[in-house]
């Protein structure tokens, strides 16, 4: 990493009040770093300003108001510095059956968890490719790669985000600008407690998969394994990489499930192989 006191990069964080948003703040804060954090009450940007006078910058704003973020990233543009580091972290879990959960709770969790980091990537980008560099890196989930029951709309969200990270990967490689996809598993941020909707019960078929679920999903809130300033650690060593890797997992719990996905597909696409090949042309 260049000296951050005679080379500051510039961050711009969405969803800096908790979490990792907070988290990696706060690191990239006391490593010299610039940081400008998107909140959504004025009280919040105030405290976020006084953690370091200088440094640390808030931007009121809401990612699902697409209309407002382009002058926003122009505004850090013009006045704070150019963006070295954008970092979508803003979003929020639905817990909810499908079956039980409307459209309007699925446009919504799409609203935040996609739209909005889209809408943001495509107002930075612009500036990151006319200098051709510029780090994306995308608060992702290990349930953007593996699902459990219940979080559907949650994991759809996760898996689209992957998808398009993934891809605009490929798209901006040539122009000097990584993109990663962060996995994290279970950590200690609010995601599980007030960050959760719910979705109200209305089907007695469910019960029996389901509420031990969400039972369990409320009883480990605050005590998941993984640590969000560890977490911050690693996504510093990351950005400071030259070769930064596409996806990144966070936490044994990822490290376990996930290889347990790719194991269960690689076992299913074998089983039906022959089937698969059997659809082209001869």
């Amino acid at each position: 990493m260049s000296d951050a006191k005679s080379d500051p990069k510039t961050f711009f964080i969405t969803g800096v009040s908790t979490g990792f948003g907070r988290a990696l703040a706060e690191a990239a804060l006391a490593d010299g770093q610039k940081v400008v954090g998107t909140l959504r009450k004025e009280a919040d940007r105030a405290e976020f300003e006084a953690l370091k006078p200088g440094f640390a910058f808030g931007k009121l704003l809401d990612v699902t108001d697409t209309a407002a973020i382009a002058p926003v990233i122009a505004e850090v543009e013009n006045g704070i510095g150019a963006i070295d580091v954008l970092v979508n972290n803003a979003g929020y879990g639905h817990e909810g059956l499908v079956e039980e959960s409307t459209i309007d709770e699925l446009r919504r969790q799409f609203e935040v968890n996609v739209f909005g980091p889209v809408a943001v990537i495509q107002a930075v980008l612009p500036y990151m490719r006319k200098r051709r560099a510029g780090h994306i890196l995308n608060i992702t989930s290990m349930g953007g790669l593996i699902t459990l029951p219940g979080i559907s709309f949650y994991h759809g969200s996760k898996f689209a985000l992957e998808g398009i990270s993934e891809s605009l990967g490929k798209e901006v490689k040539s122009f000097g600008i990584h993109v990663t996809a962060i996995e994290p598993g279970g950590f200690r941020t609010d995601w599980a407690g007030r960050s959760m909707v719910r979705a109200e019960r209305s089907i007695p078929d469910y019960d029996e998969i389901f509420e031990p679920l969400r039972q369990r999903r409320l009883e480990r809130s605050g005590k998941q394994p993984g640590d969000p300033k560890k977490a911050a650690q690693v996504m510093l060593q990351l950005i400071a990489s030259e070769n930064p890797p596409t996806h990144l997992l966070l936490g044994r719990d990822a490290i376990s499930l996930v290889r347990e996905k790719l194991g269960l597909l690689k076992s299913e696409f074998d089983a039906w192989e022959q089937v698969s090949a059997s659809t082209d042309f001869d």
